[in-house]
């Protein structure tokens, strides 16, 4: 029996991808607008996690390690009720060294821990083509990676706990800084007296063409700043791997850069919309918006 506990925008797809398993599945979350969806197609749905202690396989997709260390360790938590044998796939993003402090807690007694975390966005969730990156113990990643395989078509073994984490955390950061550059470079372009749709046309179709570019270019045109992986999230994978790198002794320079760059994005009040809106400080500061030319206040 499986259990699946958060149905957010990510939970949601994964969830249902672990149908394809053919094993019965109990979801839980609390809030019932999330469940309704499940109890329609005949899945087992609660909104207390304890519900779903009974599941030999346990999949967790939650905001943080502070809703993963209550869930599990809390007043009403999990592992009083896990009993030897148990196996959990933590799929939420966390540090590594919260992880890998689960992973000794639960062990210790007999629950196998995998640090699970996902890459790519909800339309990947629901298409079952995430990312998914593993640390743990080696045979309970074989265990357990049929069932991975319904949710991603990319699912890598890293190494011992935690290392799912810093696998993420790196990614992530990639991209993280990969969207800093460019929306300093929109605003640059637009200072500079280009064109924004033109300007966006020749990053999207040149060497300095990415997935971000791709993705924002078009969305910072049109405004669209209020969706998906919010820049308090970035900041947060940002200093979960300075914090890693630190303690390895490792200088980041470049990361180093961008993270002063979120941060101000934070303190300007931007920090629950979307990392496009990095573009947002520059704008301030430059008295111009990277925007159709066509439009109103056309830069």
């Amino acid at each position: 029996m499986l259990g699946f506990i958060g149905l957010g925008t990510m939970g949601r797809g994964m969830a249902q991808n672990l149908l394809k398993s053919g094993l019965p599945l109990t979801v839980c979350d609390v809030r019932e607008e999330a469940l309704s969806p499940f109890r329609a197609l005949g899945v087992a749905a609660v909104s207390d996690p304890r519900g779903t202690a009974a599941c030999d396989v346990l999949f967790f997709c939650l905001p943080d390690e502070t809703v993963v260390e209550e869930l599990l360790f809390g007043a009403r938590g999990l592992f009083p009720l896990l009993r030897p044998g148990r196996i959990i796939v933590d799929c939420s993003t966390q540090s590594a060294l919260a992880a890998a402090g689960f992973a000794s807690q639960l062990e210790a007694a007999g629950v196998s821990y995998l640090d699970a975390p996902v890459s790519g966005m909800e339309q990947k969730a629901l298409d079952g083509t995430l990312t998914i990156m593993c640390g743990g113990r080696e045979e309970t990643f074989r265990a357990v990676k049929p069932l991975l395989g319904c949710m991603g078509t990319n699912v890598v073994y890293m190494g011992g706990s935690g290392s799912g984490q810093l696998a993420k955390a790196v990614n992530n950061c990639l991209y993280d800084i990969n969207c800093a550059a460019l929306c300093e470079m929109l605003a640059a372009a637009a200072k500079l007296g280009l064109d924004p749709e033109r300007i966006g046309q020749v990053i999207c179709g040149g060497t300095g063409r990415s997935y971000a570019s791709e993705y924002f270019v078009p969305r910072i045109l049109r405004r669209d700043f209020a969706y998906g992986f919010t820049m308090e999230q970035a900041y947060k994978d940002i200093q979960n791997l300075n914090e890693a790198c630190d303690a390895a002794g490792f200088l980041t320079p470049v990361l180093d850069a961008a993270a002063a760059v979120y941060r101000e994005t934070l303190e300007m009040g931007f920090g629950h919309l979307y990392k496009g809106a990095m573009i947002l400080p520059y704008e301030a500061r430059s008295g111009l918006e990277f925007k159709p030319a066509e439009n109103k206040n056309e830069v």
